[in-house]
């Protein structure tokens, strides 16, 4: 017999009972029932109850084992009673009379349980993460993103993608966010960067005649924590494909992540092809370019509405320049003022000037918007948005960017609070059409409004003969509900639509060349058309396991000051690995207290 088991602790069945096995695992829960001792016995794969008669030569040495301990047992397998079977495991129908027990590794006392679902602070649960994973619900968190990573690789590479490792050690960029830098020993007063993304390399790649490339890329920016973003690193499934449309991209990942969503999620999934909403429509309906399609609200623009009318605040700020967006709340009238009230309040608390409303109860619109609006007008909004009986709608004025975010959080609050948003699905769409330029208000100046390497639908002719602020660009967002897993773009590998595009936002054509060299010079020497982009495996495995926070899906998360708790890191270094690199540190200067 092996040394340390002839079945994990998920394969004993009934088929199993009257033989003789040998297990090895943690001491997950322990029962005392008198003249028998129970033990649940887990390893990665599952759980196997133990059962201790008082007469066995090793019963007081189950008793004196404390949880959490490594044990190895032999025993013989034997069917539990009708009554004692557990059917919510699958080895439920069996237990082990165990005739020997030796302790492998004694466990100390424990600075949080294994067993059960109690919720600890976070630091504790990141300075014992060893302990955090034993746990069922991140041990399979944890299980599940090497499968979603296995079945990624699997899909990309049947259709012909090959992977390739891109450098960890590059330059540092210019753009996005912090980079994490590396001085370097052999070059005193330089320093490399860890790579915010692949995008330079995967794009050399292509000029490289590659063609289709794809890699479980790791990623790192020095950044704040979010509840969807991981502080200094995260994984992406990043793709880069040679002589392809933005057509051609969709095809290609779209049945990707519908294969993936599907096999590990019992949750419904939009099938390719996904929707494509263009940037402007969804800022209008939306209020943003990451749309919960599960919620059905819409937003509409009523400002000619409201023109002249006799609303008084609304009329005079639209002759300032603003506008007014309405977010329908289907349902509502049959709530209480309080609702609409407290959604007034809960804006303002958010930052906002406020949401006016108008609450229709049994057909009868109220509110001071409907009394001062007028039946009349009053009846044209509840016809252009299409307003029930006992709806309600709320609506944000203000200048377009501001009223398009008011209304875009009062959306989703809505949705949410009148319970409209379903858990049971994942709703896919592509966000494009995206402007190429944006105005500048802060430096009054024409500026790249979201990837300044894509590639202008138009090309030159565009850039030459359009209002920058009208070209579009090839340029797209996945997105799944209201999580944006990926940007991408077809990029631009003309070297004179890119100095072109970089002249009209203000720079220089040295200015590209000392920043962007490599890559422009590179696309002198012949450039394939080529476009791709990275969903976050991070934000997939997320969705998938159904968790609010993405630290709940990667092994070892640092925490939201991007500290990691169990290695104590970052940590000082000594003199001598300084005076190596020529660096000395300067300490940040002390705060003056107030006496």
């Amino acid at each position: 017999m092996h040394a340390f088991r002839s079945h994990t602790c998920n394969d004993l069945r009934q088929a199993n009972v009257g033989d003789t096995v040998r297990l090895s695992g943690w001491v997950h829960r322990k029962r005392d029932h008198g003249g028998l001792l129970f033990i649940d016995l887990r390893d990665n794969y599952g759980l196997t109850q133990l059962v201790f008669d008082v007469d066995s030569a090793c019963f007081k040495d189950a008793e004196a084992v404390r949880a959490e301990s490594v044990i190895r047992i032999d025993g013989r397998v034997k069917a539990r009673t009708q009554e004692t079977v557990n059917a919510e495991l699958p080895t439920g129908e069996v237990e082990i009379y165990v005739d020997e027990m030796e302790v492998l590794s004694a466990a100390g006392d424990l600075p949080m349980p294994v067993f059960g679902d109690v919720e600890y602070p976070e630091d504790v649960r990141l300075k014992y993460r060893f302990l955090d994973l034993r746990r069922d619900r991140l041990h399979n968190n944890i299980i599940l993103r090497a499968q979603v990573i296995s079945e990624l690789r699997r899909l990309m590479t049947e259709q012909g993608f090959n992977e390739f490792q891109t450098p960890i050690l590059t330059a540092s960029s210019p753009e996005g966010a912090r980079d994490f830098l590396v001085p370097a020993r052999q070059h005193p007063g330089k320093f490399y960067a860890l790579p915010q993304a692949p995008q330079q390399f995967k794009q050399l790649l292509m000029v490289s005649g590659f063609d289709r490339y794809f890699q479980i890329a790791p990623c790192f920016r020095d950044e704040d924590a979010r509840a969807d973003r991981s502080p200094g690193e995260f994984y992406q499934l990043d793709i880069e494909m040679s002589f392809v449309t933005q057509d051609d991209v969709f095809n290609a990942i779209e049945p990707v992540l519908e294969e993936v969503f599907k096999k590990f999620s019992d949750k419904k999934t939009t099938p390719a092809p996904f929707p494509r909403i263009p940037f402007k429509e969804s800022m209008l309906k939306y209020g943003n370019d990451k749309p919960d399609l599960r919620n059905p609200i819409e937003i509409q623009d009523v400002t000619e509405i409201f023109r002249g009318s006799g609303f008084g605040i609304f009329a005079r700020m639209i002759e300032e320049g603003a506008i007014v967006r309405a977010i329908p709340a289907p349902g509502a009238g049959l709530k209480s003022r309080k609702f609409f009230d407290s959604t007034n309040d809960w804006s303002k608390k958010e930052g906002y000037a406020g949401l006016g409303y108008i609450n229709i109860k049994e057909g009868v619109p109220g509110g001071p918007i409907a009394k001062n609006l007028g039946e009349e007008k009053t009846q044209e909004l509840i016809d252009t948005l299409g307003l029930g009986p006992n709806d309600g709608v709320f609506f944000a004025c203000d200048k377009e960017a501001g009223a398009a975010k008011l209304a875009g959080v009062a959306r989703t609050k809505v949705g949410e609070d009148l319970d409209l948003i379903p858990n049971d699905e994942f709703k896919f769409c592509w966000i494009v059409d995206y402007p190429m330029f944006e105005y500048d208000e802060d430096n009054k100046k024409i500026d790249f409004s979201h990837n300044p390497f894509s590639m202008p639908q138009g090309g030159m002719e565009a850039l030459e003969t359009q209002d920058p602020l009208e070209i579009l660009a090839y340029q797209y967002d996945i997105v799944v509900n209201g999580v944006e897993l990926s940007s991408g773009a077809i990029r631009n590998h003309r070297p004179d639509i890119m100095v072109k595009a970089f002249g009209m936002a203000g720079y220089s054509e040295e200015v590209v060349e000392q920043e962007f060299g490599g890559m422009l010079n590179a696309f002198k020497y012949g450039a394939p058309p080529h476009g791709g982009l990275a969903p976050g495996v991070d934000r997939m495995v997320m969705l998938l396991a159904d968790e609010p926070n993405i630290r709940e899906v990667i092994v070892f998360p640092m925490n939201q000051k991007a500290e990691d708790l169990m290695m104590n890191a970052p940590s000082t270094v000594e003199p001598k690995q300084l005076r190596e690199l020529y660096i000395r540190t300067v300490e940040p200067p002390k705060k003056e207290t107030s006496e």
